[in-house]
C-alpha cells in the first residue's frame, strides 16, 4: 500500500503581506494601483512656547486642516533615539583636545549624556503627512486596476498629487513648519523600518548599490 509523502505547510512570502507595488521618484504605488506621496514635517517643541504662542499654533493648525480640500493621513513614528554617532563625535573631540580642563569637561558632558539615555528613554518622534491618490480618479478605467499600466498610473498620480503636495507645503510654511518631500531612498528606509522594527531603526545603502532582488514572490 502506497503511502503519501508528507508535505510541508505552505509558507506565505513576506512580499505577499506588503501592499507596495513600486516606489518611483516620490510616489508610492500600491498593488491596487492607488498611490501616495509622503511629506515629513519638522517638529516644534510645543511646551517651550508661551501660552499665547501655543494657542496661536493650535488655531493655525486647525485652520490648516480645515482649509484642505483633499484627504490626508497623519503618521507619527516614535522610536528610541540612537546617540551612538553623537558619542563617537564627542570621543573624536576629546581625543583632539589639548587643554586638560576642556578635555575633562567634555568627558563629564559625555557621561552626563550617557546617564540620561541609561536612566530615561529618550524618544525621537517623526511626523508625516501622507497625500493619497485613488485609481477612481482615473475615471472608468480606474474601476478595473488590473488592466492599467503602472507607468501610466504613476504619471497620472503625479499630475494629481503634486499640486496637493505643493499646496500643503505652502500651508505648513505659513504655520512655521518645514515640509520635506520624501524621495525613493527615504521612502524605502521608512517602509523598511516599519516592516522591520528595531530599537533605533536602520539606514539603507544607496538603492542603486543593490544589485539583486531583496524579496521575491
Amino acid at each position: 500500500m502506497a503511502t503519501s509523502k508528507p508535505t510541508s505547510p505552505i509558507k506565505a512570502s513576506t512580499q505577499s503581506f506588503i501592499e507596495i507595488e513600486e516606489i518611483k521618484d516620490d510616489v508610492v504605488l500600491m498593488k491596487d494601483f492607488s498611490a501616495a506621496t509622503v511629506i515629513e514635517v519638522s517638529a516644534v517643541n510645543f511646551w517651550l512656547l508661551s501660552s499665547e504662542e501655543q494657542s496661536s499654533m493650535i488655531y493655525s493648525y486647525a485652520g490648516l486642516l480645515n482649509s484642505l480640500s483633499f484627504p490626508v493621513q497623519i503618521l507619527i513614528i516614535s522610536k528610541k533615539m540612537d546617540i551612538s554617532a553623537y558619542l563617537d563625535y564627542l570621543d573624536d573631540k576629546i581625543n583632539k583636545m589639548t587643554v586638560d580642563l576642556m578635555k575633562k569637561r567634555l568627558n563629564s558632558y559625555k557621561e552626563f549624556i550617557k546617564n540620561i539615555i541609561k536612566n530615561d528613554t529618550v524618544l525621537e518622534k517623526r511626523f508625516f503627512f501622507v497625500v493619497p491618490f485613488s485609481p477612481l480618479e482615473l475615471g472608468i478605467s480606474g474601476t478595473s486596476p488590473g488592466s492599467l499600466n503602472k507607468g501610466y498610473v504613476i504619471s497620472r498620480a503625479k499630475t494629481s498629487l503634486y499640486p496637493k503636495r505643493d499646496n500643503l507645503i505652502r500651508l505648513l510654511l505659513k504655520n512655521g513648519l518645514k515640509g520635506t518631500i520624501l524621495l525613493a531612498q527615504e521612502l524605502s528606509e521608512l517602509f523598511y523600518n516599519l516592516y522591520n522594527p528595531s530599537a533605533t531603526g536602520r539606514k539603507l545603502g544607496p538603492l542603486e548599490s543593490y544589485t539583486d532582488v531583496v524579496m521575491t514572490q
